[in-house]
């Protein structure tokens, strides 16, 4: 190689050869210092630029993602809704296939006791039950002059005769089956 720059340099000398070489040799070297120092002093202001465009950006994200799971979980709430009301629409169908009451059913059971204890209790008593109405049929019909004026008679009724007790199945017995 050194031949090759003998050549090149016709007719330099060796010592002139030699200074620029080494002339050159520095200032690759200084101008490789200047660039690492520059790098140094620029690399912080790019480093916080490049920090502050990342929160920028995770911002914008972080909206774009509240935005759509808003939007889907607003879609589940509804689908969980409706899911929910076809399990509970099948299941009271499967429950009332196998002859299990729902709840109107039992709460027209309840009134039911509650109506046949109160007559129990009056007839224990002696009195006169009431007529019972009818549902739907409202009890207006008011007594005629000449039956307010007619002096009341009570007849004596006989004694009731005991009651068989009532068993649960007796009671599910008189729930209204759904039609199959």
């Amino acid at each position: 190689m050194g031949k090759k720059l003998k050549e090149l340099a016709g007719s330099v000398s060796e010592n002139q050869l030699a200074s620029t070489v080494k002339e050159s040799a520095q200032q690759i070297w200084l101008a490789g210092l200047g660039a690492f120092a520059k790098a140094q002093e620029e690399g912080g202001k790019v480093f916080d630029a490049l920090v502050k465009e990342g929160e920028n950006i995770q911002a914008k994200t972080r909206k774009v993602t509240d935005e759509r799971i808003a939007q889907v979980a607003g879609k589940a709430a509804g689908t969980w809704d409706r899911l929910e009301q076809v399990f509970e629409d099948r299941v009271a169908r499967a429950l009332g296939s196998l002859g299990v009451p729902s709840k109107q059913d039992i709460d027209r059971l309840s009134k039911r006791v509650v109506d046949l204890s109160a007559a129990v209790q009056a007839l224990s008593e002696g009195k006169t039950l009431p007529k019972p109405a009818v549902e739907g049929e409202a009890d207006t019909a008011e007594p005629t002059a000449a039956q307010a004026a007619k002096p009341r008679t009570t007849t004596r009724r006989p004694a009731a005769k005991p009651v068989a007790p009532v068993t649960p199945a007796d009671v599910l017995n008189t729930i209204p089956q759904p039609a199959e």
